[in-house]
């Protein structure tokens, strides 16, 4: 009997919602034919099967949410009749597979020592992050898992994490409804936002860009979110210390050459945010091709982990649905984002009179430990400047 556990899908989440499973129990399944759908970093991927043999019990149901390292599936292996002996090992989906007698220690699964392993506190690695985060000693968790291994839960349960405050609480039986668990994109953006919040000294510096030379056409087609790109993409090169990551740990910063953009995209499922790759390289045309074409994938869920990984700056359009000024939140590792509000016509002093002049207001947030007020006040004044040319 083999048992195979959630890996690591590389999508900077420690856990996966399972979505479809494609094989059932009693099943007899071959090495790489497709296993199970589950959603994570608020994207769909398929796994395939580890092992060829017959399927002996599914660890969780669609809906279920599954940390990395829990056991998944569990395949008995069937020797085939030819002298050859019968393929056990693990396809490889990311990394390598755990069987089910191993530990997993930090972020990568290997055979350790015993006495070595209980001197650091048996547990998974979401279990062993969250209570570094925490402040949780390991040693003063009881382990529900094989062994004595630490789970999420049991880290969850000794920091009381999760549970319904009274209020909540007495409000659903008030109501005789249930709380419903934040599920796929949404509870991806929860953990997100709530990650940015504890990480980030958030400031937000705001102002409008006169866009009157546009004329009436300037947002048709996307032409609003296509000249914010640009405008980016020219500020990064006048203020290069907007495009970066920040290294909170080593208290050192990463200026980036290229700019890959995050560009918020609002979906019944919830906020996802698709990245455009080398948005300073391309062309206005194929600025509007990549535009549409990850608006429609997400909207489909159609986004894969690398369409949504590794932005070095963001861009809120929020605008289009209503607000004039925000405070987006940046998410690390970036250390900016622009957020553009509802175009309108304001008043504006041209001369010696007053003007009705199209405006677009701006919020621009940067993560203050690495970010001046002045670099922020000069990148939004190039941004400004390239909205209010005429081409």
């Amino acid at each position: 009997m083999t048992t195979f556990k959630l890996p690591d899908l590389g999508e900077g989440l420690a856990e996966a919602e399972i979505i479809a499973w494609h094989v059932t129990v009693g099943e007899t399944v071959s090495v790489d034919q497709p296993m199970v759908s589950v959603e994570t970093a608020k994207a769909v991927v398929d796994l395939p099967v580890p092992f060829s043999g017959v399927v002996e019990r599914l660890h969780a149901a669609p809906g279920d949410i599954v940390p990395t390292g829990a056991p998944l599936i569990e395949v008995a292996a069937v020797m085939a009749e030819s002298s050859g002996p019968a393929r056990t090992a693990a396809s490889t989906v990311v990394g390598k597979v755990p069987s089910s007698e191993e530990e997993l220690i930090e972020t990568f699964s290997y055979s350790r020592p015993a006495a070595a392993a209980q001197a650091r506190g048996r547990a998974v690695p979401v279990a062993r992050a969250l209570a570094k985060r925490l402040g949780l000693e390991l040693g003063a968790v009881d382990g529900s898992g094989p062994g004595g291994l630490i789970t999420l839960d049991d880290v969850l349960a000794r920091a009381n994490v999760g549970a319904t405050p009274p209020a909540i609480a007495k409000m659903a039986a008030r109501a005789q409804i249930a709380p419903q668990p934040l599920r796929g994109a949404r509870r991806a953006m929860a953990q997100t936002m709530t990650l940015a919040r504890d990480q980030i000294a958030l400031s937000t510096v705001c102002d409008d860009a006169d866009i009157e030379v546009w004329g009436t056409s300037g947002g048709q087609g996307g032409g609003y979110t296509l000249r914010l790109m640009r405008a980016m993409a020219r500020a990064c090169v006048i203020e290069p210390a907007l495009n970066a990551w920040y290294d909170a740990k080593e208290n050192a910063r990463l200026l980036l050459e290229h700019v890959d953009l995050g560009v918020a995209v609002d979906t019944p499922g919830g906020l996802l945010v698709p990245v455009l790759r080398n948005i300073q390289a391309k062309s206005p045309e194929e600025l509007r091709a990549a535009l549409v074409a990850q608006k429609a994938a997400a909207h489909e869920r159609a986004l894969t982990g690398e369409d949504l990984r590794d932005f070095t700056l963001m861009l809120s359009n929020f605008g289009t649905l209503a607000g004039r000024y925000g405070i987006p939140q940046v998410v690390p590792p970036a250390v900016a984002i622009l957020g553009a509000g509802k175009v309108r016509r304001e008043a504006v002093v041209v001369g010696e009179r007053v003007a009705a002049h199209l405006c677009m207001p701006l919020s621009l947030s940067f993560d203050h430990r690495c970010v001046t007020g002045g670099e922020a006040c000069r990148f939004l004044a190039a941004v400004i400047a390239d909205l209010e040319l005429a081409e």
